[in-house]
């Protein structure tokens, strides 16, 4: 596996902290979004907006949930402006994680004036260390 792919939740994060400490807090996430589509871009990720997953239930499919980015097709990265995050917040995420069968996933807060990381695991898979 290349050290690009090991390192992207870390350059995920990067890339959120240069807009946080840019735009600050007190917009709406989809201003939060196009920002980090723009960073992004410029620090050469691959990513989806508002990428469409499937979700399947004993291998059959149920539905379809949108995540904020699916980012190097092995990351799923999840935008909150809120004052706080909260356990359902995580749940969210890792219900993703579960029904997409990735591992990691990154809930973001930006409602706030020091940015929320949390980092969400589901299993563990040497193969998709994000």
């Amino acid at each position: 596996m290349d050290a690009n792919r090991k390192r992207i939740s870390e350059r995920v994060i990067g890339c959120a902290f240069e807009v946080s400490n840019t735009l600050g807090a007190g917009f709406l996430e989809n201003v939060y979004e196009n920002a980090l589509a723009v960073e992004f871009a410029r620090a050469g990720i691959s990513f989806g907006r508002q990428q469409g997953l499937s979700v399947s239930y004993k291998g059959e499919f149920i539905g379809q949930y949108v995540a904020d980015f699916l980012v190097e097709k092995c990351l799923i990265v999840e935008i909150k402006v809120l004052s706080r995050l909260v356990a359902e917040h995580e749940a969210q995420v890792m219900d993703y994680l579960k029904a997409t069968g990735l591992s990691v996933g990154l809930l973001l807060n930006f409602g706030t004036p020091r940015l929320g990381v949390r980092r969400i695991v589901w299993g563990h898979d040497d193969n998709q260390a994000v």
